[in-house]
């Protein structure tokens, strides 16, 4: 339970670093970014699914690099249920979900997540 919580304050914190980083990627406060790590969360693991499920040729055919696309889908998607979470374009989620999963994989690498 308590790796469960951590993860989520990272993911947020790793929001809330993007929103910094990425013109046209914006969030509004912490608890804000807190909601959208779980929003992102859950619609990752369920639309998300079946968008890499669907995809997957394309993965395979990229070498997996079609996964950041379907990450900036979730992005975006995410971004219009949570008030105070505003992605302008495509290509502002595009970067966000790359600069997301760069920092994401610092946090494993730091915090020794498998």
């Amino acid at each position: 339970m308590v790796r469960l919580l951590v993860n989520w304050l990272l993911s947020a914190l790793a929001l809330l670093i993007v929103s910094r980083l990425v013109a046209g990627f914006q969030i509004d406060s912490l608890g804000t970014a807190l909601i959208a790590a779980l929003v992102f969360g859950l619609l990752n693991a369920t639309v998300g699914l079946l968008l890499k499920l669907v995809t997957l040729p394309l993965v395979v055919l990229t070498l997996g690099i079609f996964l950041i696309i379907v990450n900036a889908l979730v992005l975006q998607l995410a971004s219009s249920f949570v008030p105070g979470f505003h992605i302008r374009s495509f290509g502002a989620a595009f970067w966000g979900a790359l600069v997301l999963a760069l920092i994401q994989m610092l946090f494993r690498f730091l915090f020794n997540e498998a």
